[in-house]
């Protein structure tokens, strides 16, 4: 393995309002030993209190996929977009030359966990774009984000797809990526790797030509991210 990242290893923000895990630097938390990985440059593990939220802020040139774990997330930007996004749906904001927005938890009572994932662009400056789909399993790994939009998945100005993986228990599975970059990272259970048990928050990154075998200890939701 390229790069081991371990839940408790991430760098930590209590605002409150929200309580966020950096998988790399983010804000004010800076380790220039972790950076990202490839075009991944952001995984924030993030728990909203219930009525909270992000305020009206821009972004630019960075396509940002908001996975959301339990509850759900209401969003408003600057192009007319307003949705809801739920537990199981994924969301992909193209920012591009610029996009203004705003992100709360519509509960008044739960709490909302979510995952913001930001990927740098292979392409600068496109008019910004807005994706939202509730994606069912079809099998072990599901195209979520794809640079064609193949199997009916959103689509990012990158050379990467995220994946959905599902396993069962004693499930086995393994992760090969010839000349590119991976990354896991995950969401609930626990699987065994190169020796290592990995649970929710942890991850690690595979080389160019690097394989792993993968064994659930117990049902596996995890994101796979093929990368350049």
């Amino acid at each position: 393995m390229q790069f081991i990242r371990k839940s408790k290893d991430r760098g930590v923000a209590d605002l409150g309002w929200l309580q966020s895990h950096h998988t790399f630097s983010f804000g004010e938390y800076h380790d220039p030993e972790h950076m990202g990985v490839s075009a991944l440059r952001v995984i924030n593990d993030d728990i909203v209190q219930p009525a909270k939220g992000f305020a009206t802020h821009g972004h630019k040139d960075m396509e940002i996929i908001s996975y959301v774990i339990s509850g759900a997330i209401a969003h408003k930007d600057s192009e007319g977009n307003e949705a809801i996004i739920p537990a199981g749906d994924v969301q992909i904001m193209s920012a591009g030359r610029g996009i203004r927005h705003s992100e709360y938890n519509p509960s008044t009572e739960a709490e909302t966990n979510f995952l913001q994932i930001w990927i740098q662009p292979n392409k600068k400056g496109v008019k910004p774009t807005y994706g939202q789909m509730t994606i069912e399993s079809k099998g072990t790994l599901t195209p979520l984000v794809t640079p064609d939009g193949r199997d009916n998945s959103l689509i990012m100005n990158q050379d990467a797809s995220l994946y959905k993986l599902r396993m069962g228990e004693d499930e086995e599975l393994t992760l090969a990526n010839a000349a590119r970059h991976g990354y896991l990272h995950i969401v609930n259970g626990e699987v065994t790797a190169a020796g290592q048990i990995f649970s929710a928050g942890d991850a690690f990154a595979l080389g160019p030509h690097e394989k792993v075998k993968l064994q659930a200890k117990t049902g596996l939701e995890a994101l796979w991210f093929d990368l350049p």
